[in-house]
This record gives structure tokens, C-alpha cells and sequence, in this order.
């Protein structure tokens, strides 16, 4: 990409695609058909197993209004007690990590839901990585559309974002998440 093509695509996708630029990712965001507004619809939409859908969570840390960005295997469903254990000051008591409304998304990170890329938000959130990204080779995620995503090695993801890998999914999976 020479930096032309980045004008036909919507916002977001232009942040995430000069992002990836800049990182030295050799591919461009993917525009889909359909929305993949999902993690089912991204795997379905690919033709890859929905593990392989790097899904883009967005909390609300209580204390100060800080995005927590839980980059997830699109086959698991994120512990908020493991997140919050993670992300929060511990004794402070009650519920300190709350799940965040369409609005705050957009604010925080840019991207609307369903679009949310874990790389080129508006402002930097505290972010973790799902261990279980691991499993596979290639993951995709969310490149700043419902209709955008990109390919990535779980490591890139890990490296370019600068989070922790760690355990923050409820421990007995369920067969189909989203």
C-alpha cells in the first residue's frame, strides 16, 4: 500500500491500515461483504474457527473511567472477576469494573462496537490478551468497521500492543460464543 488506497475506506480502517503501515505489517485490513458484527459472523464470514476471531471486549474501570480493552479467542467468554483482579486496585470493594455502553466505546476508542480494532484507539486503554489466542498460528481481528478485519500471529498482537498475555476467561468454555 503506498498510502492512496487508504482514501476509499472508511475512518477507522484508515487509522488501523496506516497503524499497520507503521508497524511494518505486510497486509492491509480486509473489507468483508457482510458486517462481521460477531465472532461467529467474522469465522463464518472467513471460512476459520471461530477460536481463531480475535474479539475486541471494552470495560468500564469504575475508579477513573479508563477503557480496558480484553482482547479475546472469539470461542471464549471473558471472566470480568479474572479482568478486575487484573486491572483494579484490590480492597477497594464493590464491582470496579463495569461493561461499557456503545457510547463510551466510541468515545474511548474511536471505533464503534462491533468494529473495534485492538490496535489505533483514540486514547490508549488498558489492555490484556487472551492466553488462549495462543492455540493458533493466525488471528483475526477487527480493523476499526464492522465490515474491516486483518490477519495477525497472536504474538504480533501481543507485541505491537504492549499487554500481558494472561487467563481471563471463564474457566469451562461454551460451545459457541460470541
Amino acid at each position: 500500500m503506498c498510502g492512496s488506497e487508504l482514501q476509499t475506506l472508511p475512518d477507522g480502517v484508515q487509522r488501523v491500515a496506516t497503524e499497520l503501515q507503521r508497524l511494518g505489517h505486510p497486509q492491509s485490513p480486509v473489507m468483508l461483504d457482510d458486517a462481521a458484527r460477531t465472532a461467529q459472523q467474522a469465522a463464518d464470514a472467513l471460512g476459520v474457527a471461530l477460536g481463531q476471531i480475535a474479539k475486541s471486549i471494552i470495560f468500564r474501570r469504575k475508579p477513573d473511567g479508563v477503557a480496558v480493552l480484553v482482547v479475546t479467542s472469539g470461542d471464549r467468554r471473558v471472566c470480568e472477576d479474572k479482568v478486575a483482579a487484573l486491572v483494579c486496585t484490590p480492597g477497594e470493594g464493590g464491582t470496579q469494573l463495569g461493561r461499557a455502553n456503545a457510547e463510551f466505546v466510541k468515545t474511548a476508542t474511536g471505533f464503534s462496537i462491533g468494529g473495534v480494532s485492538p490496535l489505533a484507539h483514540a486514547t490508549p486503554p488498558v489492555t490484556l490478551i487472551d492466553r488462549e489466542l495462543f492455540r493458533f498460528d493466525q488471528v483475526w481481528a477487527a480493523a476499526g468497521h464492522p465490515h474491516a478485519v486483518f490477519c495477525l500471529s497472536p504474538k504480533d498482537l501481543a507485541d505491537w500492543t504492549g499487554a500481558p498475555v494472561a487467563d481471563v476467561v471463564l474457566d469451562d468454555p461454551p460451545q459457541s460464543a460470541t
